[in-house]
C-alpha cells in the first residue's frame, strides 16, 4: 500500500489532499485514502477545496467524516470563482501557499492531475509541485465528458469492499451531484475495475506522478585495511 511512503515516521503520517471543487478529491482518491486511514490510523489529512458554496461545502465536510472516519482531519472550502480559477491565479496561489506556510509539511500531496481537460483542475496540478516541492506528489483523475482518461504510472490496488464503500459514500455525502448523468456507482465502480486490470488487482484508483525520489539509508563506508 503506496510503498513509495515511508513506513516508520516516529510521528503520524500527513497528507494533504486538495481539490478544485467538492467532490474532487473522494471521487480521484476516495478509496486510497480510505485504505491509508484503515491501515495506519494515526495518519493526519487536510483537506483542501479550492471552490464550493455553503451547501457544498456541508457536503465536503460531511464526506470527510465519512472517508476520513477515525482520523485526524482537517476541511477547508474557499470560495472561488467555480469554472474561473485560471482567472484567479493569484489568489489561487495565494491559498495553497497560506496552506504551506501555516500546516507541518505533508508527506505526501494528492490534488488534480497536469492533464486533465477542466481548466480548474489544471491550474492546480500545475502549482502544487512549486508550492510544494520535493513531496510526494499524486495526481488523481476524474470521470467526465470529455473523455481525458490516459496512461497512468501509480496505481493503489483496491479491495472489493473498499470500492464498493468508496461508491456508496459518494452517493450518501454528495446528494447535491446525484442528478448528474455521470455520477453513479457504475461509473466510479466501472473505471476502479479498470484500473485495476491494469495492476492485476480486483480494483485500483490511478495517479500520475511528475517525480518521486527513493531515499535509501546511507551505508557506512568500510574502512581500508578491515
Amino acid at each position: 500500500m503506496l510503498a513509495l511512503l515511508p513506513a516508520d515516521l516516529g510521528r503520524p503520517l500527513r497528507v494533504l489532499a486538495v481539490g478544485a471543487h467538492p467532490d474532487d478529491v473522494e471521487i480521484g482518491a476516495g478509496g486510497t485514502l480510505l485504505q491509508l486511514v484503515d491501515q495506519r490510523p494515526d495518519t493526519e489529512v487536510d483537506v483542501l477545496v479550492l471552490t464550493g458554496t455553503a451547501e457544498r461545502a456541508a457536503e465536503a465536510r460531511a464526506a470527510a467524516d465519512l472517508f476520513l472516519a477515525g482520523a485526524r482531519h482537517t476541511v477547508t472550502v474557499h470560495d472561488l470563482p467555480d469554472g474561473r480559477l485560471p482567472a484567479h491565479w493569484d489568489a489561487v496561489k495565494q491559498v495553497l501557499e497560506d496552506h504551506a506556510a501555516a500546516a507541518p509539511r505533508p508527506d505526501l500531496v494528492i490534488g488534480p492531475g497536469p492533464d486533465d481537460s477542466h481548466q480548474d483542475h489544471r491550474l492546480i496540478a500545475e502549482l502544487l509541485p512549486t508550492v510544494f516541492r520535493g513531496v510526494l506528489t499524486l495526481g488523481y483523475e476524474i470521470p467526465k465528458w470529455d473523455g481525458d482518461l490516459g496512461r497512468r504510472p501509480v496505481y493503489v490496488a483496491l479491495d472489493p469492499a473498499t470500492a464498493r464503500r468508496k461508491a456508496e459514500l459518494l452517493a450518501a455525502s454528495y446528494p447535491s451531484q446525484r442528478g448528474r448523468a455521470w455520477y453513479d456507482d457504475e461509473v466510479f465502480l466501472g473505471l476502479a475495475r479498470l484500473r485495476g486490470v491494469e495492476c492485476s488487482s480486483s480494483y485500483a484508483e490511478a495517479f500520475s506522478c511528475a517525480k518521486a525520489v527513493l531515499a535509501f539509508a546511507p551505508t557506512t563506508p568500510e574502512r581500508p585495511g578491515a
